[in-house]
């Protein structure tokens, strides 16, 4: 006993958290999901949403897959592409991802 010290009871039981404090930090992690996730996807989603909207006959763009090909018709919801002499296949719109400067695709 002489290397041990007396050890002392507490005299209350588990404290309460302040509801104030709970708040302010669920507060806190919504704000940090809406600055860091949810704000830059929307951005993305609408830049998006414009490129497609802006596509025309005779635009060079990449697709999602990385394809390279020329827009030769526009039929609703759905792009054709020549991808090479003779060759044309039909994707969504969506699948595009950037449209590229004219005479890109000769250059490469």
């Amino acid at each position: 006993m002489f290397f041990i010290s007396s050890a002392y009871a507490q005299s209350a039981g588990p404290q309460e958290a302040n509801p104030m404090v709970t708040l302010v930090m669920f507060g806190g992690l919504f704000l940090f999901m809406y600055f860091l996730i949810i704000r830059p996807q929307r951005k993305r989603q609408k830049e998006h949403a414009n490129l497609v909207e802006a596509l025309g006959k005779g635009d060079e763009v990449v697709m999602t897959s990385g394809m390279l090909g020329k827009i030769t018709k526009l039929e609703g919801d759905y792009v054709v592409l020549e991808v090479s002499n003779n060759l044309e296949l039909k994707f969504q719109k969506s699948a595009v991802h950037a449209v590229l400067p004219k005479g890109t695709i000769k250059a490469i």
